[in-house]
């Protein structure tokens, strides 16, 4: 044996984000000058730099590098003692190689981060967003999810209540809002409400969203009836008290002389005339197809924003294939990044490409049968902290047959990640499945009519990645 070595201290601590150093002491115990390398290996090595990575020693004495640890602030810094090693190879005896060993404790940190999907919900009766929270720190988080609002103008039905969520993953938390009033004639009324996130021993995290409750019947309507009920009760009124008083001299006269004024009873009854038939209101026209989501855009002024996109969209194939075959259709293309737009794929074929390292930045979707869809895409966030992306617009919806687009194909624009989606404000089924760089074919989603989620969401939510091809059916 030619090598003595020292760590010095055995064991460290480190916080996830700073650093701290060990020094290595290395003592040449052979008879000639030798050179040795330095290479850290074990599960923190890529968090471990080694200065300087070789070194000279004589015969007899003692050289010294340092190890500098440095975890980074993600969930990946595993919390708690990690063990951690140095290989010593020496350039004239390799076969002496060493492997001194020590002990780096990571301490643990807590970092969420909450989201609600979407951040403003519509309905008369109720609303559901969802709240996305990520676990960012290094211990599991738990936690209680409660609601509230000014004036307490809102229930609240949360599930789950109570969250563990692992370092690293992420929960969604379905909640019911339900007016405690109805607003049975009027305008909307915006009600501002807050979920807070609550962990034991600490603040709460609140996170405000608006329910935008809409009146039963329209203001003009309560109007209408309104001032035709008054209306009504001044011509019962007048009726009531107006009594002419009317007195024929003719008819005194014969009372006088002791006459009846009574005619005979008629021998023969007389025809009762038809009431002429009720004339027909006209028929209305109906109302416009549902947008399919809680807020956004629709597919009309999508379509001025993609005028120069090729003839052949999703809303050309989907009519063509409705045309053919009935029932419930959805067609698809993605702009794929140095590709352009790819041919339109109905009913789960696929659109982009895969295992070509190629973004999506937009897709553009039209259905048939389904009383429209909706969605809103989850793209890359330059500015992250934690290393996810972000929602960068609000929904985006459009009726049976026309092209509704999300995610933005401008120059710079940030790629895509994900996308959430609907059909017929979600109480449609819709399927999916996302194919994303380095992961491949995600596992089937779907969006079960009934079962209170509203949408689905696929894809990834780490920065690093990117959504490559899509297939959905519904």
């Amino acid at each position: 044996m030619s090598l003595w070595t020292s760590l010095e201290p055995a064991s460290a601590t480190v916080d996830p984000g700073g650093s701290t150093t060990v020094r290595l002491r290395v003592r040449n115990t052979g008879d000639v000058v030798d050179e040795y390398r330095f290479e850290p290996v074990g599960d923190i090595a890529p968090w471990t730099t080694v200065e300087p990575q070789t070194l000279r020693i004589y015969p007899g004495t003692t050289g010294t590098v340092e190890l500098r640890f440095a975890p980074p602030r993600t969930p990946d810094a595993t919390v708690g003692p990690n063990p951690y090693a140095v290989r010593i190879t020496p350039t004239e005896h390799p076969e002496a190689t060493t492997v001194p060993e020590g002990t780096l404790t990571i301490t643990p940190f807590t970092e969420i981060r909450t989201e609600l999907v979407p951040p403003t919900v519509k309905g008369r009766f109720r609303g559901r967003p969802r709240l996305a929270v990520d676990n960012l720190g290094n211990t599991k988080l738990t936690a209680s999810v409660s609601g509230s609002d000014n004036g307490d103008q809102l229930s609240y039905d949360i599930h789950p209540s109570n969250i563990q969520i692992e370092p690293g993953r992420a929960a969604f938390v379905k909640t019911t809002l339900k007016p405690r009033q109805i607003i049975w004639f009027g305008s909307k009324e915006e009600r501002p409400y807050t979920l807070a996130v609550q962990r034991s021993g600490t603040v709460p995290l609140d996170v405000e969203g608006t329910y935008v409750q809409r009146g039963f019947l329209p203001g003009w309507l309560a109007t209408f009836l309104g001032v035709f009920l008054a209306l009504a009760i001044t011509f019962v009124m007048l009726w009531i008290a107006y009594k002419p008083q009317v007195r024929s001299a003719a008819t005194e006269k014969l009372q006088e002389a002791g006459v009846s004024t009574l005619p005979p009873s008629p021998s023969v009854s007389a025809p009762v005339p038809t009431p002429p038939a009720p004339t027909q209101a006209p028929e209305q026209s109906p109302p416009p197809a549902n947008d399919g989501g809680g807020g956004g855009g629709g597919g009309g002024s999508e379509e001025k924003k993609e005028s120069k996109a090729p003839e052949d969209t999703a809303a050309d194939a989907v009519t063509r294939l409705a045309a053919e075959k009935s029932g419930r259709h959805i067609c698809y293309r993605a702009y794929v990044e140095g590709d352009g737009w790819t041919d339109p794929a109905c009913d789960g074929k696929t659109a982009g490409t895969v295992d070509k390292g190629k973004p999506i930045k937009k897709l553009n979707i039209a259905v048939s049968g389904t009383k429209g869809t909706a969605g809103s895409a989850f793209v890359h966030d330059p500015a992250s902290t934690n290393g996810r992306g972000h929602y960068n617009a609000p929904w985006s919806g459009a009726p049976d047959g026309v092209d509704n687009y999300i995610g933005s194909r401008k120059k710079d624009a940030p790629d895509m990640l994900g996308f959430v989606i609907n059909v017929g404000d979600g109480t449609n089924r819709i399927c999916q499945t996302a194919h994303v760089r380095d992961e491949g074919w995600h596992g089937l989603g779907c969006d079960e009519p009934g079962s209170g989620e509203g949408f689905i969401f696929g894809g990834t939510l780490t920065n690093s990645l990117w959504l490559e091809a899509v297939r959905f059916t519904v």
